[in-house]
């Protein structure tokens, strides 16, 4: 048996089940992950004004930890619920580079991050900002560019990166001095040599579609 489609005095179907079905999407529980990671990082820059106070520190680490476990949560539950959509798919990436780059802007204001490391957070950032661009252009032409696994990697070598760098000289408590910071560093590096593989790969593959579309 079929359900009905409520009809407007008209006869023409109604507006009612369509905003319903928006109002789902956008209050669906990933979105709601999703919106709750971009709200958090006002507050993680916020407390990141206070660089010298270990307590503050871990403050931002936590809230930096949770919410990039939501960036976790938010696609796995999209899956597992069949609750994919395509505001999901535009602010989830969004809000990770926000993330991303809100955090280590703080982190090169407060020294963290100075001299020759201040390249692998350029590098990182300027990368984010050239492949924003080419998925905008390639989203007009209709054609999608899949992540790679290495791509995943580097994400995650710089969310851990990050997370150290936050802790900074907070995580010189359970560690021996200094440590935090060179582990955060060493993995910045790396996040930002495979953040020029993946670029490249991204770019190469990019080019490739736009001149079979032409």
């Amino acid at each position: 048996m079929t359900e009905s489609v409520p009809e407007s005095p008209s006869g023409r179907v109604g507006p009612g089940p369509i905003r319903r079905g928006r109002r789902r999407i956008a209050i669906a529980l990933p979105n709601l992950l999703t919106y709750g990671r971009i709200a958090a990082i006002p507050l993680i820059v916020a407390i990141l004004f206070w660089p010298l106070d270990p307590v503050m520190r871990w403050w931002a680490l936590g809230l930096y930890v949770v919410a990039g476990i939501t960036d976790y949560l938010d696609g796995y539950l999209a899956r597992a619920y069949a609750q994919q959509s395509s505001l999901g798919r535009m602010l989830d990436p969004i809000a990770d580079k926000l993330l991303i780059a809100a955090c280590l802007l703080m982190l090169v204001a407060d020294g963290t991050i100075r001299s020759w490391s201040l390249w692998a957070a350029i590098v990182i950032l300027s990368r984010e900002i050239l492949v924003s661009g080419l998925r905008e252009f390639l989203a007009e032409v209709k054609i999608s560019v899949p992540v790679s696994r290495l791509a995943k990697w580097k994400t995650a070598a710089q969310l851990v990166s990050v997370g150290f760098l936050i802790a900074g000289p907070a995580g010189d408590a359970l560690l021996p001095a200094g440590w935090t910071r060179f582990i955060g560093l060493a993995l910045l590096w790396i996040a930002a040599i495979l953040t020029i593989i993946t670029g490249y790969d991204y770019m190469k593959a990019s080019v490739r579609h736009l001149v079979e579309e032409d």
